[in-house]
């Protein structure tokens, strides 16, 4: 999912933006991954397009004892049919607040690099996904409709399109 959690309500402010306080919130956890690939020459990322009809990026709850790199892994694969994923390095946890059935929940979302070198994307609707788009790296920033999703993707475009460093992988 997109920055929402499924069939809760778009999210309020977050948390490191002056959002609403912890008080009566319920935090929640979630992963998920931007996922890159080369295409035509150019690095792409792959968006999907949300519930609320929001491009953003997939991810979702962990589940059972899974850490957030197997939850934001099988996550992406979920949302995008995607198999053939690679995982790079952590990128940043996001926050933000939204109401779910009236209940205040605090949002907290892992984010990896992920690469998929193969397959096409197929949005999985009984996930609530109704596209999956290929966008240039740097275009995919403008396109996202999430503030705090930017923020991830521009993390990604450094470590993609900087100088190599250790723990960034081939895309």
């Amino acid at each position: 999912m997109s920055a929402t959690s499924g069939k809760g309500t778009p999210p309020l402010k977050s948390a490191r933006s002056g959002g609403q306080r912890d008080r009566g919130a319920r935090p929640e956890e979630s992963a998920g991954g931007v996922v890159l690939r080369r295409i035509g020459g150019r690095i792409h990322a792959l968006l999907i397009k949300d519930p609320y009809g929001n491009w953003g990026l997939p991810k979702g709850h962990l589940e059972g004892s899974e850490g957030p790199p197997e939850a934001g892994l099988r996550e992406v694969s979920e949302e995008t049919g995607l198999g053939d994923l690679v995982l790079g390095p952590k990128l940043r946890t996001i926050d933000w607040y939204f109401r779910l059935r009236g209940r205040l929940i605090h949002k907290f979302c892992t984010f990896y690099l992920m690469v998929s070198k193969h397959g096409d994307p197929i949005p999985q609707e009984a996930e609530g996904i109704t596209d999956c788009r290929w966008i240039p790296l740097l275009e995919a920033v403008d396109a996202l409709d999430y503030e705090n999703a930017r923020e991830v993707v521009r993390d990604a475009a450094r470590i993609a399109l900087g100088p190599k460093e250790p723990q960034a992988i081939d895309v």
